[in-house]
């Protein structure tokens, strides 16, 4: 679980490359004055072929946070069985009918207004986007991407996670996306952390 924190206080080290300093300020709407720039692989240490998955990558994210359009999502996915899955829950769908299903009824119409991605660490290799972020929202809305059949409890919800972004021909094929639950389940009060 994520500890609390002071007013203007980050939670987590934000360090924000160039790329996603502009996703974030996209996604949430606020400058992020005050961040440091990661000085990783993103830029200098790419060759063409990772900044063009790092750059598909941030236009998914944006696709699907700011703009939060379907067809712009699937644009930057392969035709031919892509797929997402969300494994604490199982969420996402294979094939292309499934997983525009998904973003369509589940994902991206359930999104909390103040929904916030924190962007942390970025690894590019040969055919792979790792992002390790920060989540945070407060629970009022229906999310059975995150939290299925879990009725909107108004508690507020922050927690790590990590994507693992697989491309094939110059396109996401698939996205899996792991989360501790646990820890989310105690945000929103259905698992007592004392009785643990």
């Amino acid at each position: 679980m994520v500890g609390k924190r002071e007013e203007g206080e980050h939670a987590y080290p934000a360090k924000l490359t160039c790329k996603t300093r502009r996703f974030y300020e996209q996604a949430s709407g606020k400058k992020a004055e005050g961040i440091d720039l990661m000085n990783d692989q993103e830029g200098s240490n790419l060759t063409s072929s990772q900044q063009a998955m790092a750059d598909l990558w941030d236009k998914h994210m944006e696709s699907e946070f700011a703009s939060q359009s379907v067809e712009d999502t699937l644009e930057t996915m392969v035709e031919d069985e892509p797929y997402v899955n969300h494994v604490p829950v199982l969420t996402g769908g294979v094939g292309l009918d499934e997983v525009r299903k998904f973003y369509s009824e589940r994902f991206i119409p359930q999104q909390p207004p103040d929904m916030e991605i924190v962007p942390l660490s970025r690894t590019v290799g040969n055919d792979r986007v790792v992002d390790e972020l920060i989540s945070s929202f407060t629970h009022t809305v229906k999310m059975d991407w995150l939290l299925p059949g879990i009725p909107p409890t108004g508690r507020r919800v922050e927690f790590p996670l990590v994507v693992v972004v697989q491309f094939r021909a110059g396109k996401i094929a698939s996205e899996h996306i792991y989360w501790d639950q646990a820890s989310v389940l105690v945000q929103v009060g259905l698992i007592d952390l004392e009785t643990l």
